[in-house]
């Protein structure tokens, strides 16, 4: 756990620190019984809420809640919150650095330098760019808008795909993601991991992008089937693509690793002292809060 949350959360509650959630079973009946809330950074499973009786909340680090089994939780009426808006600029900061370096190919221009290259010849032209292009961004919740208005800025068309259309939104809507991957050559995948996106960037949905196409996973990484972008990859099927988040992270297909035409980020997007900080304070407000008035500030239903 964050250290801000952990000191905040010392001051008003003892605390049990475990390393792995499915160390719970282990712990001693008094202590098991003893715990109402858990603040987590990792998975919590239906087997873990079950071996404590008396769990009333999760608050989880993070705006994402996938590793959280929330059937499980709704069954028990417990309820899960998570980190959401204090990360979003953050989040969005770093999609938008993410897709740039990938169509200017600045990490490899910057390797050049750093190689001594330059003395001996400039470094060569990037064959793409950001101008004329068509962003799709796939899901437009919190941080999709974010990007959105960042990328304005840039003059790039933007569309977006969801499961509904916003009304109130100034972007082009596209029913499906297939008819959005059609129309744009610049793919921002910012969706949450559920059974629903599981897999959804496919071979067929990164062939529509188009050998200039680019694809940037800020999301999760169960999203995309990863043979399948290795595959569009290798064969110019796209041009390029941006992760920051991976189906086994942090062990990544040391394939996928080798490819010169894909940047890679350590999940980072929401990798500042500050935002981590705000993210910390909120897990420990949202346990305060439900043990002083009953309600959570950030539930996720």
């Amino acid at each position: 756990m964050h250290e801000h949350a952990r000191d905040v959360l010392s001051r008003r509650f003892k605390l049990i620190e475990i390393d792995q959630a499915d160390a719970v079973p282990a712990l001693a009946e008094d202590q098991r019984r003893a715990i109402l809330g858990i603040a987590c950074r990792a998975g919590i499973s239906a087997e873990t809420m079950q071996a404590l009786p008396n769990l009333q909340i999760i608050a989880s680090f993070g705006v994402g809640y996938d590793m959280i089994d929330i059937a499980g939780a709704r069954a028990r009426g417990v309820v899960v919150t998570n980190t959401p808006d204090v990360l979003n600029e953050e989040v969005a900061d770093t999609s938008v650095g993410l897709l740039l370096n990938v169509v200017r190919d600045l990490s490899r221009a910057e390797a050049y330098v750093r190689a001594g290259q330059w003395e001996h010849a400039d470094y060569p032209l990037s064959r793409l760019t950001l101008r004329e292009r068509v962003v799709g961004i796939y899901g437009m919740g919190r941080i999709g808008q974010c990007i959105a208005r960042r990328l304005e800025a840039f003059g790039v068309g933007i569309c977006y795909h969801n499961r509904q259309e916003a009304p109130d939104l100034p972007y082009r809507y596209l029913a499906s993601l297939m008819e959005m991957a059609a129309h744009v050559d610049t793919l921002i995948s910012i969706v949450p991991g559920t059974p629903s996106t599981a897999l959804t960037i496919n071979g067929a949905v990164l062939a529509a992008l188009g050998p200039d196409g680019v694809f940037i996973n800020m999301g999760r990484g169960s999203v995309v089937d990863e043979a399948a972008l290795l595959a569009a990859l290798r064969s110019g099927t796209i041009a390029a693509a941006g992760l920051d988040v991976f189906a086994n992270e942090p062990h990544i297909d040391k394939e996928l690793l080798a490819l010169p035409n894909l940047t890679v980020l350590p999940h980072v997007g929401s990798a500042s002292q500050h935002t981590r900080r705000a993210m910390g304070d909120l897990v420990a407000r949202n346990l305060i809060t439900w043990f002083e008035t009953g309600r959570a500030l950030t539930p996720v239903y």
